[in-house]
């Protein structure tokens, strides 16, 4: 267990300075795009769920339409 930890926080120290090193080097400028990128991207993905959605429930409303309107139509005819 003590093993574990200590691999565990040597690996922490060696790639901290690494991650630093990489987030200093970039301005703040190329931050915003890349969350402007992330953002639309996140934004893309979920309208194509929510239109997946909107497209089955839709389809399964007009299915169980159809089932009511065949019970009266049933009960209708002589």
């Amino acid at each position: 267990m003590k093993r574990v930890a200590t691999i565990a926080l040597l690996g922490a120290l060696l790639c901290s300075p690494l991650a630093f090193a990489q987030t200093t080097t970039q301005g703040a400028g190329q931050d915003m795009k890349d969350a402007a990128k992330d953002t639309g991207s996140a934004t893309k993905k979920t309208a194509g769920k929510v239109k997946n959605k909107t497209k089955h429930t839709t389809n399964k409303a007009a299915h169980k339409t159809e089932q009511g309107s065949q019970k009266v139509e049933n009960k209708t005819t002589p």
